[in-house]
């Protein structure tokens, strides 16, 4: 098997939430049931997905995000200055629905105590496998409000707002990495929503330059990685949007991939479930020794890939990217946020299995 991630069978996190658990988290709001209660029944949900995703094979084992409402609204919201506001930007393509509010920044930002440990503490504690905690990117403070969701008054200069959020960072992975996290996920649509025209004009709208965010992105990215433990494998996700099965950009890699594979991780889990995402030819300049995580595999409808149309483009990606720097996923999570995708909960197995024989057949590594 292979020995460290990312591995030749991935996935990028999150899944479909049990309709009890839905339920009591609903219950939760309402100010029906405690915490405590609340708690527990995370804890059993976390527990059954953590046995099913071993028993189907996979290496890397996630909490599912159970304890959470949004992929990286719960955390950026503990965050030290940021407050959480209603979104008047580029929007997910579905009409009349709710929409992902915005973090804005209202103070300076810090982490002036550890976010979503015990989580992480919990899984590792109950998997004999690698124990993922997926995060948001530093830059998911930035691109969707841009220059003006961050207060002038508190940041007039956006180079204090970068050194900032970096030195948040870096405490918010120190306080992972003491709990013994040794796989981290930096969620990341960025790099993704700059290759998009659309995106790009919403950013001059916001008051920021489009072409030049992909590098500032990447550099704090990399300010945030310094003080990572040696021995923790970092990876970047990023997507095109994935709030219950729509999508927000479009477009190739080409804008934003030489920013993108200049950052300071070990791999890249990349959408390429549909022609959204242009072709493979970017992967063509990624740097030695790093891994691409194919996103091969759709988690927007249940359909189920067949083995030799998957088998068949990893080929097509192997004429950019060697075979042994390669490995398979599904292009995003099943659950980005609490409402989930447009997929049964058999579906979503069904694709895991499925994302665990091809590789097998594929390397023969794990």
């Amino acid at each position: 098997m292979q020995a460290h991630p990312p591995f030749r069978a991935d996935q990028v996190g999150s899944l479909l939430r049990p309709a009890a658990l839905a339920q009591l988290r609903a219950q939760h709001k309402q100010g029906e049931i405690d915490a405590a209660t609340l708690r527990k029944a995370e804890d059993d949900a976390v527990l059954e997905a953590v046995r099913k995703q071993e028993s189907i094979g996979l290496q890397s084992v996630t909490d599912g995000e159970f304890r959470r409402d949004w992929w990286h609204l719960d955390f950026l919201a503990q965050l030290d200055g940021v407050t959480l506001k209603r979104n008047e930007g580029e929007k997910f393509k579905i009409a009349g629905q709710e929409q992902p509010p915005i973090a804005s920044v209202t103070g300076r930002i810090g982490c002036s105590k550890p976010i979503m440990v015990e989580d992480f503490r919990f899984l590792k504690d109950h998997t004999t496998r690698s124990a993922k905690m997926t995060i948001p990117s530093p830059s998911m403070l930035h691109l969707r409000g841009g220059r003006a969701s961050i207060d002038p008054v508190v940041y007039p200069d956006l180079e204090a707002f970068w050194s900032d959020v970096a030195a948040a960072y870096r405490r918010a992975i120190r306080h992972l990495a003491d709990a013994g996290c040794r796989y981290l996920q930096l969620d990341d649509v960025t790099f993704a929503y700059l290759c998009d025209p659309k995106i790009q004009q919403n950013c001059r709208n916001n008051g920021d330059d489009p072409l030049a965010l992909p590098r500032r992105y990447a550099d704090t990215i990399n300010a945030a990685l310094t003080d990572r433990p040696s021995d923790m494998v970092v990876t970047i996700h990023t997507c095109r949007g994935n709030f219950k099965s729509a999508w927000v950009a479009e477009g190739g890699y080409d804008p934003v991939v030489e920013a993108m594979f200049s950052t300071d991780v070990d791999g890249y889990f990349m959408e390429f479930d549909s022609a959204r995402a242009g072709g493979f030819e970017p992967l063509r300049i990624l740097p030695r020794g790093k891994k691409v995580v194919l996103g091969l595999v759709t988690t927007k409808v249940g359909d189920l890939e067949s083995k030799d149309d998957l088998k068949r483009r990893i080929d097509e990606a192997s004429k950019f990217v060697p075979l042994g720097n390669l490995c398979l996923s599904p292009q995003c999570g099943f659950s980005s946020t609490h409402h989930g995708n447009a997929l049964s909960i058999e579906d979503q197995w069904r694709k895991l299995e499925r994302v665990v024989e091809v590789a097998a057949e594929v390397w023969g590594d794990g």
